[in-house]
This record gives C-alpha cells, sequence and structure tokens, in this order.
C-alpha cells in the first residue's frame, strides 16, 4: 500500500465522539465525494474509494441511525425522504435554489466553527480528494477540488492552523498543495494521522541523515581533488624549475622548500613546514611554494 493509503487507512479509523465533529466530517465527504440525482433533489456518492464509504456509513448509523444506505451513480444514498431531508437539513446541503442539493458549494461555515470540526473536516476532504508523494522520493501532499470556491475554503481551513497551502490551476481542476515537509507534517498532526506522522519524521530524520553524509563526503571529495592538484601543480613546476633553471640558482629557503616538496608529494602544507629546518607555519609553505610558481611562470 502506498504512503498516501496508509494515511487514509489511519484516518478512516478516526471517529469524532462529538457529534458536531461528525457532521463536519461527513459534510466534508458528501462535498467531495457527493453528487445529486433526479434534478438536485436527492443525494448521491458516487466512489470508489472504500475507507470512505466506510466511514460515511459509520457516521450516518452514529448520528442518524441510519442504516439503510446506497452508493452509486445512480442509486439515492439516503432512499427515505425523511432520512434524507434530515441529514440535508443538519449539513445545511441546500443552496439558493431552495428546491436543489448544492454540493458545489462551500461547507457551511455553521458546520466549521470550532477548531475540532475543522479537524474532521480537513480528514474528510483527505480521505475525499486528498493524495500525497512517496515521501522517500519527495514532499508533496494535494486536494483536487472541482470548483474554487471550495479549494479556498480548503486553503482558508488550512491557514486556520498556520500551514502554508497554494492553489494552482490544473486542467479544469482546482488543486491545494502543500510543498514543504514540516508543513506536510502539521497537516497529519491535525487530521489526527498521529501513526502516519511517526513513519514520516522517521523517514525525514534518514532522508536529512543521508543527504547530510552525502554534501560531507562530496566536500571531502572535492577538498581532496583541491589538495592534489595544487600538489600535482607545485610539483610540476619544481621539476621545471630543477631542469631548466637549477635548484643551486634559487634562494636556500626556496631550494629546500622545493627538495621537501618533491621528497613528499602527497604531504598537506602544515606538515611540509615540519620538515622544513627551521620549521615554518601553513602561510610560509604557501609563500614559498607561491614564489616557485612564479618562478616556474617566467621560465615558461
Amino acid at each position: 500500500m502506498s504512503f498516501s493509503g496508509t494515511v487514509k487507512e489511519e484516518l478512516a479509523t478516526l471517529i469524532s465522539p462529538a457529534r458536531h465533529c461528525q457532521l463536519a466530517e461527513l459534510a466534508s465527504m458528501l462535498h467531495f465525494c457527493g453528487s445529486t440525482v433526479d434534478g438536485g433533489r436527492h443525494l448521491c456518492l458516487n466512489t470508489e474509494n472504500e475507507a470512505v464509504v466506510r466511514k460515511c456509513f459509520t457516521i450516518f448509523r452514529k448520528t442518524f441511525n441510519i442504516e439503510n444506505v446506497v452508493t452509486g451513480e445512480k442509486g439515492r444514498l439516503l432512499p427515505d425522504d425523511g432520512a434524507e431531508t434530515k441529514v440535508i437539513q443538519a449539513l445545511h446541503l441546500i443552496g439558493r435554489d431552495r428546491d436543489a442539493i448544492a454540493l458545489e458549494d462551500p461547507v457551511s461555515s455553521l458546520l466549521i466553527k470550532n477548531s475540532c470540526c475543522m479537524r474532521a473536516y480537513l480528514r474528510g476532504a483527505f480521505l475525499s480528494i486528498g493524495s500525497m508523494s512517496d515521501p522517500e522520493k519527495s514532499y508533496h501532499l494535494e486536494f483536487v477540488c472541482g470548483c474554487r470556491p471550495q479549494a479556498e475554503q480548503l486553503t482558508d481551513i488550512i491557514h486556520e492552523f498556520e500551514i502554508d497551502a497554494r492553489i494552482i490551476k490544473r486542467k479544469k481542476y482546482h488543486v491545494v498543495y502543500i510543498k514543504e515537509g514540516a508543513g506536510i507534517v502539521d497537516l497529519l498532526n491535525v487530521m489526527g494521522a498521529h501513526v502516519s506522522l511517526m513513519n514520516l519524521e522517521n523517514l525525514r530524520i534518514v532522508k536529512e541523515m543521508r543527504n547530510s553524509v552525502n554534501r560531507r563526503v562530496n566536500c571531502e571529495t572535492a577538498n581532496i581533488s583541491k589538495t592534489v592538484n595544487a600538489a600535482s601543480k607545485q610539483i610540476e613546476d619544481i621539476l621545471l624549475i630543477r631542469d631548466k633553471y637549477g635548484f643551486d640558482n634559487l634562494p636556500d629557503n626556496l631550494r629546500q622548500m622545493a627538495q621537501v616538496r618533491l621528497e613528499y608529494p602527497d604531504a598537506a602544507l602544515k606538515e611540509l613546514g615540519g620538515y622544513l629546518e627551521p620549521a615554518v607555519g601553513k602561510s610560509g609553505v604557501n609563500h614559498r611554494l607561491r614564489r616557485l610558481s612564479e618562478i616556474a611562470d617566467g621560465i615558461r
């Protein structure tokens, strides 16, 4: 199962004990996964997401004591008129047209006044239209909304928890997305997916450690390569001076430096300084090697 599927399975098992939170989550799932039949007069739930179906059934049973629920693109979700009317009124699903159910509108603000209800709304939204990439590859979580008002409401609610979320148009859809790993962790916490959160944090730690090791190795490799290249150039200059100019024509300090460098081609500058008589520091060695390089350039 994908990481996204694992998150949904965890969220599907979370049922808020408070009725107002159950209503908020049910409204969220119906707005994002529901539709209407018979000219907008009856509810329909058309989704292949088993987690959404199971949770809708559970909330209908707990909140409205409704057992007779049907899914499918053409059939009514609630065949009983009285039960359906009770659900429609409780979830404030009637729009401007008093005869039609309005699922394209945002969820009623009356259902998401409290922070706990906002959390429940986000759980329903992720179950219905949410997904996230494999965190071992990249950090990306998104909600694919059918219309702009729903995307804006969803974004506003995420912002209420100080999580950065943005909207982008993708073909006919409006996608609310989060790109930062920290933001995704915070959203999982808000929705109550604590097991998935811990798994994601473990993956983030391993990934960051791996990246840190790679950066350090790359840095050390670059430094070694730089040192080797510099030593090769110094030896090349010294050999040119020996063959074309002669060590006897060099000042004592430079002649000694040239001889020590040839004798210890792999030694670092600080180590080379210890072989000189008298010993000199790293800056002194660097200065002498630079003078030998200038002499070699003059010979060339």
